[in-house]
């Protein structure tokens, strides 16, 4: 039996309205979304205030656990993005409740991380403790830029006499002006390869950051606004709620197009203002899938696909239709794997565009 490309992916039906005014809440990832490092993604802090308008509330939910919520939103505020302390959501919070959940009040843990880290476990009504001699119950390990060997082994120690290790977050790297930095999953990875223990992890994409956002929200039909897939995606899929992805951070075309099926958005964007505008459809004709100017032929059972330009005006709207075409057409053929696609340009604007998006199968002749 064939699969439409509507049952095969969201991304085909696109979204006839502004998602600002479909969702009740955007669900903002902040590294590589809103911002990179100390600044602001461009255009990005008057979108949301434009969302606003529309009616849209605003979370900021992040993996990153060495900041507290209070800084979080100082730190936006400095960058144009409104936001108050009870707009954000840390994975050190939803940590902090997985743990008071399991050890009861007053239950002792060892933080490692930033700031963010013990606040969140004094906030939930847990005893916090500065080493393994306190014999903690558990070690809630989260990001913190000063994290060291100290920190780690004390870590290490509470584990093998019997602490239960949660993590925030396993994310192996963090965006930077310089490229991708290691995140808190490598200094996790440490000390689950010196003690032989799996974490329990309680962030992204792990469904207890998603009831801890819908907690502190409210939402009702909340969006996930992402740049990762691993994380923000995959997350909002096991929570069962739509994701839009956005190009600013971690994931590029080609990530995208070979993206798992459990890690494949609803919507994409260049940036978070694809919040303030409808997203196109991707329909089906035989063996092609076109999309605004943009036309894509799989052929080959599905192993190669042709792109090429319809029209006059290869780059009307956000410039990402023939994108959305490439991703419907490979993720129909292969439901169930993420097998890479060879992609070739039939004409000139589709080789520059799959140039542009480093997807190109083929050099033009």
């Amino acid at each position: 039996m064939t699969t439409s490309a509507a049952e095969a992916m969201p991304l085909a039906t696109g979204s006839a309205e502004a998602p600002s005014t479909r969702y009740d809440v955007a669900l903002l990832d902040l590294d590589g979304v809103v911002y990179i490092g100390p600044d602001a993604v461009p255009g990005v802090p008057a979108a949301l205030a434009a969302a606003r308008r529309d009616g849209m509330r605003l979370g900021y939910v992040t993996n990153n656990a060495s900041r507290t919520p209070e800084e979080v939103a100082a730190h936006l505020t400095e960058l144009g993005v409104a936001a108050s302390a009870e707009e954000v959501i840390t994975s050190s919070q939803a940590a902090a409740t997985v743990v008071a959940d399991l050890l009861g009040p007053g239950g002792r843990v060892l933080p490692v991380g930033g700031p963010g880290v013990a606040a969140a476990l004094t906030a939930a009504g847990l005893t916090v403790v500065d080493s393994a001699e306190e014999r903690p119950d558990a070690v809630v390990q989260g990001y913190g830029k000063d994290v060291g060997w100290t920190q780690i082994a004390e870590a290490v120690v509470a584990v093998r006499n019997g602490a239960r290790h949660v993590a925030t977050n396993t994310d192996l790297t963090i965006p930077s002006p310089r490229g991708p930095l290691p995140g808190n999953g490598a200094m996790v990875a440490v000390v689950q390869g010196v003690t032989g223990m799996a974490p329990l992890v309680t962030g992204k994409p792990d469904p207890a950051m998603h009831a801890e956002c819908v907690r502190r929200t409210g939402a009702r039909r909340p969006i996930v606004v992402g740049d990762r897939l691993d994380t923000d995606i995959e997350g909002a899929r096991r929570a069962e709620a739509d994701s839009l992805l956005v190009l600013t951070g971690v994931t590029d075309p080609a990530l995208l197009l070979a993206a798992e099926p459990d890690r494949r958005p609803d919507l994409i964007a260049p940036d978070a203002a694809g919040v303030l505008v409808p997203h196109p459809a991707v329909e089906a004709t035989g063996d092609s899938w076109n999309c605004g100017s943009w036309t894509v032929r799989s052929t080959h059972g599905g192993a190669v696909l042709e792109l090429s330009c319809v029209g006059d005006q290869p780059a009307a709207g956000d410039g990402l239709d023939g994108l959305r075409a490439l991703c419907v057409a490979h993720w129909t053929a292969h439901p169930d794997d993420a097998a890479a696609p060879q992609v070739h340009g039939v004409d000139e604007p589709a080789v520059d565009a799959l140039t542009a998006w480093k997807l190109l199968g083929h050099e033009r002749a």
